[in-house]
């Protein structure tokens, strides 16, 4: 499991932005982004609640309760993917192969 630091390194990466342009839209010095990425400081809460916003991910992905960067944000979406998951497995083979039918027809539909 990744670190907190390598985490948000990770994402301020994947949006092209230096620890300085960070730490601006945070309102703080670039060598505390720094630190946070070579884990030698740990944020409150509330930083990484605003890191997370700048970087358009989730406190849980920095957090390292989940790996996918691309989290769904969508409560919705979400809820309904945690009531799929609780399926049986049988039941959720057959909603993902009819999810994927019908994604299918409106990749094709756009064409």
């Amino acid at each position: 499991m990744s670190s907190f630091g390598k985490k948000l390194r990770e994402c301020r990466e994947a949006k092209d932005l230096s620890q300085n342009e960070v730490a601006k839209l945070l309102s703080t010095n670039h060598s505390i982004i720094g630190k946070y990425e070579r884990d030698e400081v740990k944020p409150t809460i509330d930083v990484i609640k605003k890191l997370a916003k700048v970087l358009e991910t989730t406190s849980s992905f920095l957090l390292g309760d989940t790996q996918d960067l691309d989290i769904l944000k969508d409560p919705a979406m979400l809820k309904r993917l945690n009531e799929i998951a609780s399926f049986s497995e049988e039941d959720r083979k057959h909603i993902i192969y009819t999810l994927d039918a019908l994604i299918k027809n409106v990749k094709l539909k756009s064409l």
